[in-house]
């Protein structure tokens, strides 16, 4: 999977999709009751905005968060999706359905798109990663995972620049468990996998992170995790972290 010149991005750019549980003023009747729901995975990925935002702060990268509730509508989640609304807002009406993806969908993915075009535009190369965070257990079956890698392996420079990230995370910290593309595809529908379809090949990386909640429970063991992260990215791609940032 290596090569001679191996790909290494000009520009890094960070997302959180589900970085809080917030449900807006005018839809809190719809969620009366819910409060169990969406304090649990369902409603949000806990710990992710903590490794967000130290990522960076390390990198000095641009982080674009959405905090509502993806019960509400998942950021991550394409428009054809089934998945997209959940029980709480699936019954809406069309117009109303219309007004949630308007304020609370499209412009979290709409900026992402925005900040990594500003470069790819001008030639430059992006790793855009997507922190997420996943439960110890679902269905009876444990995560064997501490934070996971999640890319198209059919991409050969995503596949390789996950490879070089791992080995230099472990060479570090060899008891980290970091598989690739576990407890999900990272060619499942999500925001890296709609921007592969609309962003130049060679110039756009689209990684997914996805930490085990119970390794990333406490705030110091998520800043602990993106400083890791951070480090190993920084020594498997000679990142310069003084890149400029893109033009108006």
């Amino acid at each position: 999977m290596m090569t001679s010149n191996p790909w290494r991005p000009d520009a890094i750019v960070l997302s959180c999709e589900h970085a809080g549980r917030d449900v807006p003023p005018e839809y809190r009747p719809r969620f009366r009751g819910a409060g169990e729901t969406l304090r649990s995975h369902r409603g949000w990925d806990p710990g992710s905005l903590g490794i967000a935002l130290q990522l960076a702060a390390n990198l000095g990268a641009p982080l674009h968060v959405t905090t509502a509730t993806r019960l509400l509508v998942d950021p991550n989640r394409s428009e054809d999706q089934p998945d997209l609304f959940s029980e709480f807002t699936r019954g809406l009406g069309e117009c109303d359905r219309a007004e949630i993806l308007a304020r609370y969908h499209t412009p979290h993915r709409a900026g992402v798109e925005r900040t990594i075009r500003a470069h790819t535009d001008a030639g430059r190369r992006v790793l855009h990663v997507g922190v997420h965070t996943c439960v110890d257990e679902l269905h009876n079956q444990r995560r064997e995972l501490d934070c996971a890698f999640l890319f198209d392996p059919a991409r050969a420079h995503e596949h390789e620049l996950c490879a070089r990230w791992r080995d230099a995370l472990l060479a570090a910290h060899p008891a980290i468990r970091a598989p690739f593309n576990r407890p999900y595809l990272g060619t499942d529908d999500g925001l890296t996998t709609a921007l592969r379809a609309r962003l130049p090949a060679p110039l756009y990386a689209g990684i997914e992170l996805e930490a085990r909640q119970g390794y990333v429970r406490s705030r110091a063991a998520q800043r602990g995790l993106a400083d890791r992260l951070t480090a190993a990215l920084l020594d498997a791609t000679r990142f310069e972290l003084s890149s400029p940032e893109p033009g108006p």
